[in-house]
């Protein structure tokens, strides 16, 4: 029996959805519908595989390798996070989460490029603001920061999450400035600089035009009433909070697996789909991560989806200060001479190598071995172009 997919609800619920919301739907939401609705389907084109032992036929589709899809990450993510072995340093890492207040969120809904990014930028100076401040850490840090928009229940909710090596160079460049053991900076002085930067930089996109406010949001449209809109945000405590440090660096790559190539929800969460309702389960934060189920019409449940469509060409994965891509080599050189660490060894990425031998070689498991008997490889015979179909139906040999 086949498992439950995103595109299986796309497909069955999504004619109705870009019907009944063709005026509100954006070319980057229709594109993603799309993308998942053909995924591995024969609109993609695929080829043929027999297996060289008992000479087992399968169809084999191509991917859509939209990075919003809950069947296309499995690749890039595994030579993702090959890359990042090569950066690990034998220090603690901290995992530090900022948060935008629910107001912000909704402004952020409708201003995504615009919001996200100030997100990013509003997070790195915080983090490297602090860290560099004598009084704290005094050292330049690097760290990885990724966006999330979703929470377990497929409402907006956008916040960075930030993979953190435990300390830094020195202003010097002469000395590694490690954090206290089990600490990394104080969340509350994170939390009001956070709130302090984030909201003057709203402010400047507000004043020089680049905000626009829809239906619900429009009343703000005048500069009086998007300061008292955004007066309680400057009052409350913005949520940032720092998880303990990992196990060890070990631990870390297999943290960052479940945290980069994600997207909003995957297909093992799905339970079912009858009568036009979707039930998946979800944890529910606010009652100690308790496992629920919840049930949403079919329309709400492709509603949801899309609300984190990101959009076209916005990275959402960064690298800042140690590990930035300007200057990252020779920080980390001199990070791991400090240490006297070697360097891990990574497994660079080749073009020319099949995908399914790349994908052997970084997490150990085949795509090639046969389903039937277990102990053939499926060997390409024949592939079809988008659209058409193998020359035959292909039928296993009696």
């Amino acid at each position: 029996m086949s498992r439950l997919e995103v595109a299986d609800i796309f497909r069955q619920a999504g004619a109705v959805y870009r019907q009944q919301h063709a005026a509100a739907l954006s070319r980057g939401q229709l594109r993603v519908m799309g993308a998942i609705e053909h995924c591995r389907t024969a609109a993609l084109g695929g080829h043929v595989e027999q297996c060289d032992a008992c000479a087992h036929l399968r169809i084999a589709y191509n991917s859509c390798r939209d990075r919003h899809c809950p069947k296309c990450q499995s690749l890039v993510r595994a030579q993702w996070l090959e890359d990042r072995r090569a950066e690990l340093m034998p220090v603690d890492y901290f995992h530090v989460v900022f948060t935008l207040p629910e107001q912000i969120a909704a402004i952020a809904y409708q201003n995504k490029a615009v919001v996200y990014e100030m997100l990013f930028h509003a997070t790195a100076e915080t983090l490297r603001t602090i860290a560099a401040d004598p009084k704290h850490l005094g050292a330049e840090i690097g760290f990885i920061a990724i966006l999330h928009t979703w929470g377990q229940n497929l409402q907006h909710h956008p916040h960075l999450h930030c993979v953190v090596p435990g300390g830094g160079l020195s202003a010097d460049g002469e000395r590694w400035v490690s954090c206290r053991p089990g600490f990394f900076l104080p969340v509350r002085v994170l939390s009001r600089l956070f709130r302090r930067l984030f909201l003057a930089q709203l402010q400047v996109a507000f004043d020089t035009g680049l905000l626009q406010f829809f239906n619900a949001l429009e009343p703000i449209k005048a500069p009086a009433a998007f300061a008292r809109y955004l007066a309680p945000a400057r009052q409350t405590e913005w949520v940032v909070y720092a998880k303990p440090p990992f196990g060890g660096p070990q631990h870390v790559l297999e943290y960052l697996g479940r945290y980069t190539h994600r997207v909003a929800i995957s297909n093992n969460r799905l339970i079912d789909f009858t009568e036009g309702q979707v039930s998946f389960r979800w944890k529910d934060y606010r009652q100690d991560s308790r496992q629920k189920l919840m049930r949403l019409d079919a329309q709400e449940f492709i509603r949801r989806f899309l609300l984190h469509v990101l959009p076209s060409g916005f990275q959402r994965i960064r690298h800042y200060g140690l590990l930035a891509n300007c200057q990252r080599a020779v920080k980390l050189a001199r990070c791991r001479e400090l240490l006297a660490a070697p360097t891990p060894a990574a497994k660079p990425a080749d073009a020319s190598v099949d995908y399914r031998d790349r994908y052997e070689q970084l997490t150990g498991k085949s795509l090639r071995d046969c389903p039937k008997c277990g102990h053939g490889h499926m060997v390409c015979i024949e592939t079809f172009q988008p659209g058409t179909l193998p020359r035959g139906p292909p039928r296993d040999p009696q």
